[in-house]
């Protein structure tokens, strides 16, 4: 291991060698950092998310200063959960994700709320992991957009093969 301890906290960086961390590994260093406090850990494709919304260089890895802009994210959006699961279940309904979703920033109808619930949730209710899934997602889907939408106008015209590589790079 060639990097000791992540950013801002105590515990370990793992990684091969190689000063990059794969999905798996950002798995084991988040599940042993205690972000997910009380719940459950990651599962690994929302480690795959997460690397997917900051890997600049297509490696399919992070390297350290990556790694260190989605710790400091993934705590942003740790309090806003904190700050929104009021009965600490573990668990937001769909009101609780609007609050949280408006108090980042994003300005969505609540059918578009009622989509995002039913991606997420089990029984209406969804789960830290799936919480963050979901913020990475639509992170990195308005980060597509805001890049295609040069006027800010809030409209882009996308060709066919442009919105799929979009959608499916996330």
């Amino acid at each position: 291991m060639a990097y000791s301890g992540q950013p801002g906290a105590g515990g370990g960086y793992y990684q091969g060698g190689d000063g990059q961390i794969d999905a798996d590994e950002l798995q084991r260093c988040l599940t042993q950092s205690g972000i997910s406090g009380n719940y459950k850990p990651f599962n690994l494709e929302t480690c795959r998310l997460m690397i997917s919304m900051l890997d600049r260089d297509m490696s399919g890895m992070l390297g350290f200063n990556e790694f260190k802009e989605l710790w400091a994210v993934l705590n942003g959006w740790r309090q806003h959960f904190m700050g929104v699961d009021g009965d600490h279940s573990g668990a937001v309904d769909a009101q609780e994700l609007q609050k949280a979703l408006t108090a980042m920033g994003f300005r969505l109808s609540p059918q578009a709320v009622n989509g995002i619930v039913k991606r997420y949730s089990s029984h209406g209710k969804i789960s830290f992991d799936d919480y963050i899934a979901c913020c990475v997602k639509l992170r990195a889907l308005t980060d597509s957009f805001r890049r295609r939408d040069a006027a800010q106008q809030g409209m882009v015209n996308f060709q066919y093969d442009d919105f799929i590589q979009c959608v499916m790079s996330i």
